[in-house]
């Protein structure tokens, strides 16, 4: 393969964490890749030594301006995008009561509508080739929620919910979606990345105030591997039938399955209620 078959990556959120390890996994498989942070600076190691292949670019997916430049000059740059990776985001931690206004808004405007606009924004391209894929970093969270994340889960329920449908929309354009739902990475999301509200109520510190203790203590002690979490996503990537969801870590597989048997046993036992809610097979409206 020439480097200018070689696939090519746009990441977004590549200063720390997965981005970071994934970006770098990639180049190292001799890809090429965009390589995106709001200071590329703190990138300039990533795409060091590798020449024509790598691209550093500033990119605040918040802002949808900057958004479109950032596509224009990756296809400037590779002439496409075969891969795009929407990994920036963060968490947030307060109990519904507690949270901000101003940080709410923010933590959609970066896990939710930054993610709908840098798709947005490369699908076109994608579209006239009839190729490409979409790799949407979820997170375990999105599948099951607990008590001081409500915000961000409910950020990443969206993501779910929006990456299904948009896989029904480009299957037939010969576009693949994938959503990837890491458990808990030792990443700085739990540590300096988290943000959390400034209110904290005492009702509260059994339930929510609790679980933003430990959360917080997770850090640096995360059990998942960044790195074999990027060789995970690369291979599902390069897999014939890549998977719509992806569970990355024990953790997520374990919550995942006890969640989907919660839900069988709710719906088993409210079964004769839920389908007593249609009209009578003989009935008229």
């Amino acid at each position: 393969m020439t480097v200018n078959d070689s696939p090519v990556w746009f990441i977004t959120g590549c200063s720390t964490g997965l981005g970071r390890a994934l970006a770098t996994a990639v180049l190292g498989q001799g890809h090429r890749a965009v390589v995106t942070a709001r200071d590329p600076r703190q990138v300039a190691d990533i795409v060091a030594g590798h020449g024509d292949r790598a691209l550093a670019l500033a990119l605040d997916v918040t802002d949808k301006d900057r958004v479109a430049e950032a596509v224009k000059e990756a296809e400037t740059a590779f002439g496409r995008i075969d891969v795009l990776v929407n990994n920036a985001g963060y968490g947030y931690l307060a109990a519904l009561e507690e949270g901000e206004d101003e940080e709410v808004r923010a933590l959609f405007d970066t896990n939710v509508f930054g993610l709908v606009d840098v798709t947005r924004a490369v699908l076109p391209g994608m579209r006239a080739r009839r190729a490409g894929h979409i790799v949407n970093i979820s997170s375990l969270g999105g599948l099951a929620a607990f008590g001081a994340t409500g915000y961000y889960h409910a950020t990443k329920f969206a993501v779910e919910g929006l990456s299904e449908s948009l896989a029904a929309e480009v299957a037939p354009l010969g576009i693949k979606v994938t959503i990837v739902e890491p458990a808990a990475f030792r990443t700085n999301w739990s540590g300096p990345s988290m943000r959390q509200s400034a209110i904290t109520i005492d009702d509260y510190a059994g339930t929510a105030g609790a679980r933003r203790a430990g959360t917080l203590a997770t850090y640096g002690h995360q059990p998942g591997d960044p790195v074999r979490a990027s060789e995970a996503i690369i291979g599902a990537v390069q897999a014939a039938e890549p998977p719509l969801r992806l569970l990355l870590g024990k953790a997520a597989y374990d919550i995942a399955q006890a969640r989907l048997d919660s839900l069988r046993a709710t719906f088993d036992t409210w079964r004769e209620v839920t389908l007593g809610a249609d009209y009578p097979a003989t009935a008229t409206p």
